[in-house]
């Protein structure tokens, strides 16, 4: 039965990859988008970025709330919207 089971599902093999691939490519989506650290990277280049004048305080502290927002309430990418009725 085993090789029987190979023959068989040997064709699907590839798609088998593409969905373990898309798979992985998602928890390391997740991680990077829940990692603390991630969060403070981008908090840190907002501030050098105000430092060096390159934005004003104010746009500062709108991209902050922006990738404070994005932390506290991420986007559902992978989910797909619900069915009427």
């Amino acid at each position: 039965m085993g090789v029987l089971s190979w023959v068989v599902l040997w064709p699907l093999a590839p798609v088998r990859g593409v969905v373990s691939l898309g798979e992985l490519i998602q928890r390391r989506v997740d991680q990077e988008l829940n990692d603390p650290a991630t969060t403070r990277k981008q908090l840190e280049a907002l501030e050098e970025a105000r430092e060096r004048g390159e934005i004003s305080i104010e746009d500062e502290e709108q991209a902050q709330q922006e990738i404070l927002q994005a932390r506290i309430t991420p986007t559902a990418v992978s989910k797909a919207p619900p069915k009427d009725g």
